[in-house]
């Protein structure tokens, strides 16, 4: 069989190339030329520096790192049903069992059979030339949108979309975002494109303080300290926002969410792992608030986020500020661990 070299994650902040057989789709599975696959930062806090993650997060040692990927379909498994050898697509990037209640509601994320299989942890990923993929799991790029735009769409977007739709954003709506790292700034891509009346950042990284302000995505950002609460509240005219995300993963940035939130509003958490202290009674039951945690999202949505993009006109490759070719993946994962980024990705010709 042809090979190729896919980029692996020892779990000691290095990457590791190594030989693999290009493989050969079966039944309901396709072979997918990889354009672009990015970096997640679960990627760096599960995996590249060390393997902490259990369960849905446990990387399996010498996988294909790389579970946002996106490209094109170049071999075909026999019984497809929809997609065709010359399609361009997103991979979703957990393989559920697909008969279970979370699958069938679309969440393979929560699937908890036994035969899940997340890209790039459980099963080879994006970090190679090609990748194998089950049908079921594939969402149709259109004509409009990158593959650089298409890799962000299932983990990064796709969380922030999920949440959003569970609190729900509008023109009435001044908007939070703790930690502007990229799921952060998707928050605020999102919510401006929905129509958000203000959108309101709080960052301490200044690079990507600059970065949300050179794509025009706030208009306040902040650094955390003792007084942005009384900031948020300057600029919200005394009332707090309407709507906040916390995409920090920090005790502090959550805290902030809840109590910058006004009464009545609604607050999603995204950011994963971290704890969260506040005081039920003054933070969120007197003033009638409601916290959703959000765990990325279903098929489904992606498929309508997907269209959306489309016809809100924007593209999520705005955020990548790095990409390099696979032979150079250690700089790639080096740099987004180092947090003096945007998005990174790895793109193959």
């Amino acid at each position: 069989m042809e090979k190729m070299m896919g980029a692996t994650l020892p779990g000691n902040s290095t990457v590791e190339l190594k030989e693999f057989e290009i493989p050969k789709p079966g039944h309901g599975q396709v072979l997918i030329q990889t354009k672009a696959t990015t970096i997640c930062g679960s990627d760096i806090r599960c995996i590249y520096r060390e393997h902490t993650g259990k369960g849905a997060e446990g990387y399996i040692p010498g996988m294909v790192a790389g579970h946002e990927p996106c490209g094109i379909i170049v071999e075909e498994g026999e019984g497809l049903k929809r997609f065709k050898k010359g399609d361009r697509v997103i991979v979703y990037h957990i393989s559920g069992c697909g008969v279970c209640n979370d699958c069938r509601r679309g969440y393979f994320i929560s699937c908890r059979s036994k035969y899940r299989a997340a890209y790039g942890w459980q099963r080879n990923g994006g970090m190679a030339p090609y990748i194998l993929a089950e049908e079921k799991d594939l969402v149709a790029l259109p004509d409009e949108l990158t593959y650089k735009d298409g890799a962000q769409v299932a983990c990064g977007f796709g969380t922030v979309y999920e949440a959003i739709e569970k609190i729900g954003i509008c023109g009435n709506d001044a908007v939070l975002v703790t930690g502007l790292g990229p799921v952060g700034l998707a928050a605020l891509m999102l919510a401006k494109a929905m129509g958000a009346e203000k959108t309101i950042g709080v960052e301490m990284n200044d690079y990507r303080i600059q970065l949300a302000q050179k794509l025009g995505l706030v208009d306040y950002v902040f650094k955390p300290g003792d007084d942005t609460l009384a900031k948020i509240q300057e600029v919200t005219g005394g009332h707090g926002v309407e709507r906040a995300i916390d995409a920090s993963a920090s005790d502090p940035g959550r805290q902030l969410a809840i109590r910058a939130t006004r009464e009545w509003g609604r607050i999603a958490f995204v950011g994963e792992g971290g704890t969260c202290n506040f005081t039920p009674s003054p933070d969120i039951i007197h003033g009638q608030k409601t916290i959703y945690g959000s765990w990325v999202t279903s098929l489904w949505r992606m498929e309508e986020l997907v269209e959306r993009l489309v016809r809100w006109g924007i593209h999520p490759e705005d955020l990548i500020t790095h990409e390099f070719p696979l032979e150079q993946a250690g700089e790639a994962y080096a740099l987004m661990a180092g947090g003096q980024c945007g998005k990174v990705a790895v793109v193959f010709k």
